[in-house]
Order: structure tokens, then sequence, then C-alpha cells
């Protein structure tokens, strides 16, 4: 069962090291996270996954690294400049800031409906190039790799000789100044997106598209969000860009959040190469452009067979890597019960969540929403508390849950039978893990059996390329523990056994394996685990 509350994620994520409040020690700055030890590596399998499906794996993608800082006139005739805007509201009241389109005339904060009327917000950041701050030297941060893509489009196609179909695909940067940012990784500031441009003959656009959406439902089930868990939105025309001849949203059911977008796949047909041509009046265009006076070429492409140019039709998948690692934790992580809690353990549990909720119940602290939410959440994890009893800390984690004083009672009371009867594990794809392989050494201070351990995480990592860690912090069970609940796939423990100097003669040379998500261990001899893993981790 994936997480049932965003509380559970960010919880792991901030304690384990996938992901930090950006320049935290000075009370940090809304909209931007530092990635972690473990969450780097997420974000790099996921990048290279994504890469490997849609370059390597295919006979028609090119990649490009195009630079954050452009000229200004591309965002000019890109559109943003003058459409990249969001409504903009200050509550009089509080004097917070909200998009409009995202309140329904209250404010969230305080509740009012005092709110200035809407205006337009340019999301771009802007900034300086050169010694001189003048109009002139007025630069963007870019707010997507995509323009990057189509102002190259002339580059890649000279350099390479593709014929159409053919796409270029990059994974870069890009910047919004969101007012509102919120909901964890959800919408930042700062964030990384993975973009393919896939150039088409006009008229196979439509039939592209639709590949195109069968063909990322399929990367997303690949990497562990299954299909059934995404919902298809297929844009009404009054909702879509003004690029956009038709959009595929891929929606992502996110806990506490609720249904947002994961991916967007966009007809963008020949908008933007078109936007960015000279002489735009000779190439034919569909879609309607900005006249461009500056451009110094014609973003075309002769067809051998028509013997013609044309302005090729763009389809274009577009995803964001902090969604895509959010729902990917989100659908691995699971609370699961190892060995059942003793009854009056559990019993006390029950009786000290009745009281809490009564408490609640009573309560006139609380507004009513966050009653209602604590109370419906509670409820459900009373009707069903052996299976639900992890679901206790994110429910002591809702907004006003710290105001009733029997906060502290239940946690201290669920805490210790969590410890020791439950266990949290994040199921992610062997290929996704952070780690692939943790070695623990039975004894730490026993020198042959350490040395061993350490040998065997050199080979692994340096050899193999397997991301191992060695740890010896712990007793084994609690080290098992801190990797299940990392997503580490598998645990390798030398001990006297594999010295032969254990009970078992036959497990001399022998090291312990044991799988994440079954719980299974096996003994293997060292000279086969590098085919053991390799067969297990494909």
């Amino acid at each position: 069962m994936p997480a049932v509350a965003m509380e559970q994620i960010v919880s792991l994520s901030k304690r384990r090291g996938f992901f930090f409040p950006g320049s935290e020690i000075y009370g940090g700055l809304q909209g931007t996270y530092d990635y972690g030890p473990l969450g780097v590596e997420l974000k790099n399998n996921i990048i290279n996954d994504w890469w490997r499906t849609n370059v390597y794996e295919r006979d028609d993608m090119e990649g490009l690294d195009a630079a954050i800082l452009m000229n200004r006139l591309v965002w000019k005739y890109s559109g943003h400049e003058e459409t990249f805007n969001d409504p903009l509201v200050d509550c009089r009241s509080c004097k917070s800031r909200w998009r409009a389109d995202h309140i329904d005339g209250v404010c969230p904060n305080c509740g009012s409906r005092d709110l200035t009327e809407p205006r337009p917000f340019n999301m771009m950041f802007s900034t300086q190039v050169g010694p001189v701050a003048d109009s002139g030297a007025l630069a963007y941060l870019r707010p997507e790799t995509a323009q990057g893509i189509f102002v190259n489009f002339a580059n890649v196609l000279a350099t390479t000789s593709r014929k159409l179909p053919f796409g270029i695909a990059q994974v870069g940067k890009a910047f919004r100044n969101e007012i509102n940012p919120r909901n964890f990784l959800f919408r930042v500031r700062e964030f990384e997106q993975m973009e393919i441009e896939y150039f088409v003959m006009p008229g196979s656009d439509e039939a592209w598209h639709q590949q195109w959406l069968e063909a990322r439902l399929a990367w997303w089930a690949g990497i562990g969000v299954p299909r059934e868990r995404i919902t298809i939105y297929d844009v009404p025309g009054d909702e879509l860009a003004h690029y956009s001849k038709r959009t595929y949203d891929l929606m992502y059911d996110y806990p506490n959040i609720g249904v947002q977008e994961i991916e967007g796949i966009a007809n963008r047909t020949d908008y933007d190469l078109g936007s960015h041509s000279k002489d735009q009046a000779s190439l034919n265009l569909t879609a309607r452009v900005k006249l461009n006076e500056d451009s110094t070429a014609r973003l075309q492409y002769y067809d051998p067979e028509s013997r013609r140019h044309v302005v090729p039709y763009v389809i274009e998948p577009s995803a964001g890597v902090g969604r895509c690692a959010l729902a990917v934790l989100c659908e691995a992580y699971a609370e699961e019960l190892t060995k059942a809690p003793p009854p009056e353990k559990l019993q006390s549990v029950a009786d000290g969540l009745t009281a809490f909720l009564k408490s609640v119940s009573r309560s006139d602290k609380l507004r009513p929403e966050h009653r209602d939410a604590i109370l419906a959440r509670g409820e459900a994890i009373a009707g069903a508390l052996t299976e639900r009893l992890p679901e206790l800390e994110p429910l002591l984690a809702l907004p006003g849950a710290d105001a009733i004083e029997l906060s502290k009672k239940l946690r201290g009371q669920a805490q210790p039978v969590l410890d020791e009867h439950y266990r949290t594990v994040l199921r992610l794809r062997p290929r996704l893990a952070p780690v692939k392989v943790a070695v623990f050494p039975l004894k730490r201070n026993h020198e042959q059996i350490v040395a061993t351990a350490r040998q065997i995480r050199r080979h692994l990592q340096g050899e193999l390329g397997l991301r191992t860690v060695y740890d010896d912090t712990g007793a084994i069970g609690k080290l098992y523990r801190r990797q299940d609940e990392i997503g580490t796939p598998f645990c390798i423990t030398v001990d006297f056994d594999t010295l032969g100097e254990g009970k078992d003669a036959a497990f001399a040379g022998t090291v312990t394996v044991r799988d994440r998500d079954s719980m299974a261990q096996d003994r293997v001899p060292i000279a086969e685990l590098e085919a053991y893993l390799r067969e297990k981790l494909r």
C-alpha cells in the first residue's frame, strides 16, 4: 500500500537524507530544496533511467545540454515575456499572496474574502548579464529547457544528418518565481526537467502524439508508478497553452495534495520552430506566431522524398525530476507488521487513541476543518489498529494535533510498539535504489571479519559499479531496518561462519545475503556474489 500521508514521506526524507529545506540554518528559502546523500543518488538514478530509455534504447534521439542563460530575444519570440503569467492576489487581512485561480476567492491562510483584484505576475526570474545594469543587459533564468532545444534545431540537424522523425532530449535546471510554492517538492522555484522535443512531418503528428503517450505510461510503470495509479487528462481546448494543438497531462494521486500533473505530453505543432525563424511568410506555418524581426535562421527541414522544405511539428513529453521522485517514493513507501504486538500493548494504544480523539472532539482550540480531518483519519485508524498503527505518526502531524495535550502521551504509547513490531520499507525498483548493497560485519572489532566485509564493499562498488555502503554502527537487526527504510535491495553480513570459525564448516567462505522485500536470507559463496547480485538486480 503506498503512502497515505505526505507527512510520512517528508519525515523519512529529512530523517534519512533524501531532501533538506534549502538554506535551512538561516531559516530557509521558500520553494527551494537540497538533495541529500540519498536524494542525489535517487535523482541521478531516475535521470539515468529516463536517458537510457529515451536516448540509448532508441535509434531516433539525440542529446543536448543548452545554457541556462539565453538571449532575451528567445523569451520574447517564444511568448514567455508576454504570456508566462499567473493571476496574483493579495489578502488585505493577513497580507499573504496567492494565485487567484488556486484559492476560489478565499484566503487559505486566514479565511478572509477581502482580496485585491487579480493582476498578472510574470514568473520568470530576471537577472543582468555583464557589468552594467541597464535594459540591454536584462536576461532571464530559463523557465523551461525546451527553448534551448528549439534554437539549436538547425545545429543538431546539420551535425547529425538526422531525418524526420527524430527527437532531441535534454535534462536540466529551470526556474519559476512561483507566487506560493508549496506541497514539498511538488511546487518549487528551482527544479529539474526531463524534456523531449520530437520532430515529425506535419500530418503525422497525431499518430506520434498517441505513440508517445503509450511510451511514457510504460516508462512510469517501469519505475514503479503503475498505469492504474495514473489518470490521463485530455486538456480541454479552453485550457490549452497558446502553443498546443492537444495536450495529455498524466495525473498522479499524491497523498494530501490530491490528483496532480506529473508529466505533460503536448502537440506543439510548428509554433516553436516557426516563432524562432526568419522569413516566416515563406514557411507556410499553421500556427499563429509573433512576427520575428531578429532571427538569422530558417528552422526548417528539407524532405528528400517530397523535395521540399517543411517546418516540422513537435511532440513534447516533459516531466519534472522532483515530482517524479516524489511519486516514486509515495508508491514505494510501506509500513509493515513484522510480528503481532502483545494484545495488552495494542489495547493500551487503542485506549490512548480513544482518549485523544475524544479530546479532539471537545477542543475549542481547533479550526473546524482541522478537527474534522483529525477525527476522520483517527477513526479510520482505530477501526483497523493492528494494520494501520503506523499511521498514528502522520495523524499526530496534522494541523492542530499538537494543540491536544494527549497527543504526546499517545505518541509515547505507540512508538515502542512500532519500533519492535513494524518496519518501514521503501520497495524501490533496484535500479532506482540509492544504495544497491549494504555490507555489515557481525562483530565490528574483529579484525578479519571487518577486513573481509570492507574488501567485499570495495569490490562491489569499485569494480562492479554497484553503490555499496559499509555499516557497523549497530546490531544487525537495527542495520537491516535502516537499509529497509532507504530502499536498499540487499544486505550482506560477514560472520564467523564466513571465516570457517562457525558451527557449520560448509558455510566457510560464504556470507548471508538478506532480501529487502521478502526478508529471506541465503548463504552465498563470496566467489559467486557477483553473479548472484547481478541476476537479482537485473
